[in-house]
């Protein structure tokens, strides 16, 4: 295979997936580990281990803007700084991505490295939120269900001279400054645990997850990038979804059913089906060389439907929010979207509802 800017990019996608798969693995890094740690034992640990990824990805963000190193605009994949703020679009789809992930025992990100690491429940997961999330992506489902009501309550920021939904233009402030505000103040309140700074996992997790999402950015919103969308707009079969991006799970899943009912199409092979494909492999490794690695099964009918309706859940509301915990909580956070701010919030709603739910489901059954 001829190695073009389009594989290059491919590849360092891989290889950067297989190191958050391992650190994911290694870190015990999960996002609805970390509500429920907060929800029901107080322990803001791996919470803060979240906080910190957004931190360190958004000073990235905001150090390669400014210094001309990376365009993100609003032409990015999903776009997050759209001056069309869909405000349902990012709660309805957040509290569905929060209450799917919370039945299906880990987010997107978690769901792969579970599959890595020998957990058939999470292979089960992944194949029923990839077919939801096809429905989203390729069929007239979005439409049909959603179109109309996002369409009505999008609020058209351009209409009133806003060009972006990042905070800090809409607040003014410049994204430069509101965005190093934030950070700080992310990485001060993390820091203020004791616990957290003596967690070697924590940081390490926080920092690995933090660093991706900014080589993401760096390769595909900068210099190389612009090689990217040359050579796209140059080859006989455009590829698929050559744009600015980062790291995010939900919509790359649709994506990997749409290559699986077509694999001869190696065009359809993608930044985020790359992504998957890393963490998944980086997690099995991790596993394997630490004899961490065991096949898990459903314990039970119930288990089955939990996680069952979990996935349709996590696949329909995680495009519908345009991302998952990672794809919005980190990723799109780290544009200062206001939409991505939405949605992050709408997630832990979702995930601390279920959780308080099921713990009352309990009481009243013992």
């Amino acid at each position: 295979m001829e190695l073009t800017i389009h594989v290059q990019i491919l590849g360092i996608v891989f290889i950067t997936g297989v190191v958050m798969g391992a650190v994911a693995n290694k870190t015990n890094f999960c996002t609805m580990g970390a509500v429920s740690d907060w929800v029901n034992m107080g322990d803001t640990g791996r919470i803060r281990a979240w906080l910190m990824a957004i931190a360190v990805a958004t000073i990235g963000v905001v150090v390669l803007e400014a210094s001309g190193k990376v365009s993100i605009g609003t032409g990015t994949f999903p776009p997050y700084r759209t001056p069309n703020l869909a405000w349902l679009r990012y709660l309805l789809g957040g509290l569905m991505f929060g209450i799917g992930m919370t039945l299906a025992s880990g987010c997107g990100n978690k769901t792969l490295v579970r599959i890595g690491g020998g957990n058939l429940k999470s292979l089960v997961v992944l194949v029923i939120a990839s077919a939801c999330a096809y429905a989203m992506l390729w069929t007239n489902f979005y439409d049909t269900v959603f179109g109309k009501a996002v369409s009505a309550t999008t609020v058209n920021l351009a209409a009133g001279g806003t060009t972006s939904q990042a905070l800090g233009v809409l607040t003014g402030i410049g994204n430069t400054a509101f965005g190093l505000i934030m950070a700080v103040a992310l990485l001060v309140f993390v820091f203020s645990s004791r616990d957290f700074r003596g967690s070697f996992d924590n940081i390490l997790g926080g920092t690995v997850i933090g660093i991706a999402v900014i080589l993401g950015w760096y390769i595909t919103g900068g210099s190389m990038g612009a090689e990217w969308k040359e050579f796209a707009d140059f080859a006989d079969v455009k590829p698929l979804r050559v744009e600015a991006q980062s790291f995010t799970f939900m919509s790359p899943m649709g994506d990997l059913a749409r290559y699986v009912m077509n694999p001869t199409n190696i065009s359809l092979i993608n930044f985020g089906i790359m992504a998957l494909a890393g963490v998944i492999v980086g997690s099995f490794l991790y596993a394997v060389a630490t004899k961490g690695f065991r096949v898990e099964w459903f314990a039970s009918r119930g288990d089955f439907v939990n996680h069952a309706v979990g996935a349709v859940l996590m696949g329909i509301g995680g495009v519908l929010s345009m991302g998952c915990t990672i794809g919005q909580g980190i990723t799109g956070v780290s544009t200062l979207a206001l939409g991505s701010v939405l949605t992050l919030i709408a997630i832990v709603a979702g995930a601390a509802g279920m959780m308080k739910y099921q713990y009352w489901r309990m009481m009243q059954e013992a």
